[in-house]
């Protein structure tokens, strides 16, 4: 049976890198359908969160779960049912569009063309899909690599920062394209500084400051007063 699950829980999760504590007693849970803002100031433990809900580091206290089980007790299927965009975007950029979108449609083990051929169109890459990633702008390479993150159908989506360089036309793109995911029972959390984007995008806001929880409160207009009243700048 394939791995799924429609929530994931962080209970008092810390993360310490030698003395420093990058995170530390955070519990959280993010379910099915909702679209969480993590904010906060540079430092703040952000990408940490990230980085551990994608199991690419181990908190060293506490648990996170999926659905019922935990990453170890899970296995490797666990990392199939996620989808991350980082600052690090992975892709090749002596290979095309098309050929990038290929070579992680087989790691996933996703078959057919029709799937490289929506993503592009989703990407508004359908006519750029036979260029060198080489020669895409900043914003082309981030549409690309959101869509190579979600060629699996990721049940929990992870995104850092994912507006970097993106136009007006791209940011609507792909906050359409974030609000298709959750309709469609993904788990959504995105890492960002750009309250204004988020504002009216998020369904839920969670702050960190100094690598701990702030608040968690439903999303909504004002978000920019609320995260200055909060976080002091």
């Amino acid at each position: 049976m394939t791995l799924d699950f429609d929530r994931i829980q962080l209970a008092d999760v810390s993360r310490h890198f030698g003395r420093r504590r990058a995170v530390s007693k955070i519990s959280l849970t993010a379910r099915a359908g909702e679209i969480i803002g993590l904010l906060g100031p540079n430092g703040a433990g952000k990408s940490t969160i990230i980085g551990m809900l994608a199991t690419l580091v181990a908190p060293t206290v506490g648990t996170i779960t999926y659905g019922d089980r935990t990453a170890r007790e899970a296995g490797p299927d666990v990392r199939g049912r996620i989808g991350l965009l980082a600052h690090e975007l992975h892709l090749y950029p002596e290979l095309t569009a098309r050929q990038n979108l290929e070579f992680f449609a087989q790691l996933h083990g996703v078959r057919g063309t029709d799937v490289v051929t929506a993503a592009l169109e989703s990407a508004g890459l359908a006519e750029r899909g036979a260029d060198e990633v080489a020669g895409f702008s900043r914003g082309m390479r981030q549409r690309l690599a959101l869509e190579r993150a979600l060629l699996h159908q990721p049940r929990l989506v992870l995104l850092d920062e994912p507006f970097t360089g993106l136009d007006d036309r791209a940011v609507r793109l792909v906050s359409d394209r974030l609000r298709a995911l959750a309709a469609g029972g993904a788990m959504v959390m995105l890492a960002t500084h750009d309250l204004d984007l988020a504002d009216g995008l998020i369904s839920r806001v969670v702050i960190i400051r100094d690598g701990r929880l702030i608040t968690d409160e439903a999303g909504g207009s004002g978000l920019r007063a609320r995260y200055r009243t909060l976080v002091g700048h």
